[in-house]
């Protein structure tokens, strides 16, 4: 099936819209499920809408600044540009989306660390100081439960135990509930497995 062809598909080009994913060039995943007729497309794009739009726990700016530290994540620049633009729109600071692609950065270098730690559990591992510098975490501009929230995310992403139970319960601490947490884990879970498709 053509590019062409594909960006006809009318849920596929209403997702790009609803992304305002201008200028996307239909990655081979995309090409397959176009070619194939895919139900899964109009599933995708019933999710995706649902995590972005249809939040119980989570306002429109931190759905999508959540959205935006999964594309920083996984590296979608087309989807960050994009994520980056409408958080903005509703109300997002630069001085947010920096700290967005900070805290990214930050999880992406603890969740491997720690990870390491937790795999051998060995005495001189664990006792040994991380010296990680780890200052935005004190007195972050999201405020401590949402940017313990983005962390929380970003370490179920990429798969670390410590670094998920710790956040977890520091989210807690900060008076978020377990209804928001879930909310925010199954928002990545689907950005993930939108850019699984789209990239």
């Amino acid at each position: 099936m053509s590019t062409t062809t594909t960006l006809q598909n009318e849920t596929f080009q209403n997702l790009l819209n609803d992304l305002n994913l201008t200028g996307y060039e239909p990655s081979a995943n995309v090409l397959a499920l176009a070619a194939a007729e895919s139900r899964f497309i109009k599933d995708l794009k019933i999710n995706v809408g649902n995590v972005l739009n249809n939040t119980q726990y989570l306002n429109r700016k931190e759905a999508l600044l959540l959205a935006l530290a999964v594309a920083v994540n996984e590296r979608f620049v087309l989807l960050q540009e994009s994520l980056t633009g409408q958080a903005k729109d509703a109300g997002a600071t630069d001085a947010e989306i920096g700290e967005i692609i900070a805290c990214t950065s930050l999880m992406n270098t603890n969740n491997i660390y720690y990870r390491f730690r937790h795999f051998l559990k060995k005495d001189f591992y664990e006792n040994s100081p991380a010296g990680i510098k780890m200052t935005i975490m004190a007195n972050p501009v999201l405020g401590k439960e949402f940017f313990e929230l983005v962390s929380l995310m970003v370490s179920s992403i990429n798969g670390c135990e410590m670094c998920v139970s710790s956040h977890e319960r520091s989210v807690l601490q900060h008076g978020s509930t377990e209804s928001r947490i879930l909310e925010a884990v199954k928002l990545g879970a689907v950005i993930k497995g939108l850019i699984a498709v789209l990239a």
